[in-house]
């Protein structure tokens, strides 16, 4: 690891990770521990140059007051203290706001001056590291990869395509709940151009099946990151010396499945999904990027630009987008409306600057009228987001000809619908997706 590194030490602060991305944003790479991290346990990091304990409203559990072993203060690193009213009285103490240049201008001099940090956290070091790293974990044996074809996968097949070559076997699963011709897209990307070892698997009605009649939505994530392992499963053993599992785990991912400070927002295939008796070691080179950072990288990586800023797709793909317990027509719905948005958003030129936009089919129907005759059918909800870590979101306020022309396709195209909303609900209040 050639960065310096600020540890992050998480005393139920909500501002963590924007803490950590000003840090990075001064060029000095940040990681976030939990409390009560051991003395031991820092000195074995790499490069670390300081620590702030970053205290907030979550530092009650269970009604204790949770607080950093007293053996933090004597590991003989510098300590920040932002919210913490207990540390020690020659501790630097300090209080942030969610600005990030506010928060860049608090901890500057702390980072460059007390910890004699230096700017070296960069894309081109960090792909260095991680290269190198993959290699240390995985020697001369195989990975196999999820390849859903997203930009986190994508890139951690880049990563991994440099760090071992032909040692990567990229698995791509068609579940049944991809995007209008997703798999067609990413078998001809993989296979045909960049000559990745890619296998294809259709495993609709696998999925299908297993999901039909859950309408729980952590319930379907469960299964479905469940059921892509067992698939996994199934192909390593008609390999040779496959012993790990690369995944495009990303940081909001590991923040929104829950941690010690923080309750589970959602769980994520890739985190909380999976099976307890998992046969492989993880390969996880992106779990502590952002989104941006992830775009960053793959850029570094020399992937394509449309690849990199392709639109954000859940693992568990529309099945989160059919609220509900899944059907064969809803989820039609869903895939052939979303569809219609996404080309109407590319004409408009919106896909160049709206971060995330697709269509959810709820689990109810609603009085309509279609050929003259009632009608009682679904409705479609247009969701489209701005955001940098995808932790908060705005909505864009896309134009109303265009809104209207999209509605108008919807209707006319997609037969079991007739009705088209628009979300405005921010993140927070609501989440980026409806499940």
């Amino acid at each position: 690891m050639k960065q310096d590194m600020i540890v992050i030490l998480d005393l139920g602060s909500h501002e963590n990770t924007v803490l950590a991305r000003a840090i990075r944003a001064l060029g000095v790479y940040s990681e976030i521990y939990p409390h009560d991290i051991t003395a031991a346990e820092l000195k074995a990091l790499p490069n670390v140059k300081g620590i702030i304990i970053n205290g907030g409203p979550n530092h009650v559990i269970d009604g204790v007051e949770i607080d950093v072993l007293p053996e933090i203060y004597e590991a003989g690193f510098p300590v920040m203290a932002a919210g913490h009213d207990k540390a020690l009285c020659d501790v630097k103490l300090a209080q942030f706001t969610d600005n990030e240049e506010e928060i860049k201008a608090a901890v500057k001099g702390f980072v460059f001056d007390t910890c004699k940090a230096e700017a070296n956290w960069n894309m081109k070091n960090f792909v260095a590291d991680q290269i190198e790293l993959v290699r240390r974990q995985v020697g001369d044996k195989k990975v196999l990869l999820a390849l859903s074809g997203g930009v986190d996968s994508s890139v951690v097949a880049a990563l991994l395509l440099k760090a071992i070559g032909n040692n990567l076997v990229c698995v791509h699963v068609n579940h049944g709940l991809m995007r209008k011709g997703e798999s067609e897209a990413v078998v001809e990307m993989f296979k045909n151009q960049l000559n990745a070892n890619l296998i294809y698997i259709d495993a609709t009605d696998r999925f299908l099946s297993k999901l039909e009649n859950v309408a729980d939505p952590e319930e379907k994530r469960k299964i479905i990151g469940g059921e892509f392992i067992r698939v996994f499963e199934e192909e390593a053993r008609k390999l040779e010396g496959i012993s790990y599992l690369g995944q495009g785990t990303i940081y909001p991912d590991i923040v929104e499945s829950g941690t010690k400070t923080a309750k589970c927002v959602k769980s994520h295939h890739n985190v909380g999904g999976l099976p307890e008796d998992l046969q492989f070691e993880l390969v996880e080179p992106l779990k502590q990027l952002f989104k941006d950072e992830v775009r960053a990288c793959g850029l570094e990586l020399g992937l394509p630009y449309e690849m990199v800023y392709r639109q954000p797709f859940p693992g568990p793909g529309l099945g989160v987008r059919c609220l509900g317990a899944i059907t064969r027509d809803r989820l039609e719905a869903v895939r052939e409306s979303d569809a219609i948005l996404r080309e109407e958003f590319a004409k408009a030129g919106l896909d160049k600057t709206v971060w995330q936009y697709f269509t959810v089919v709820p689990d109810f129907k609603s009085v309509g009228v279609r050929d003259n005759a009632r009608s009682y059918d679904w409705p479609v909800i247009i969701r489209a987001v701005n955001t940098i870590d995808a932790m908060t979101a705005t909505i864009e306020q896309v134009d109303w000809a265009i809104l209207m022309k999209i509605t108008d396709r919807i209707l006319n195209e997609v037969k079991t619908v007739n009705r088209v909303c628009y979300d405005m609900s921010p993140k927070p209040s609501a989440t980026i997706e409806w499940e």
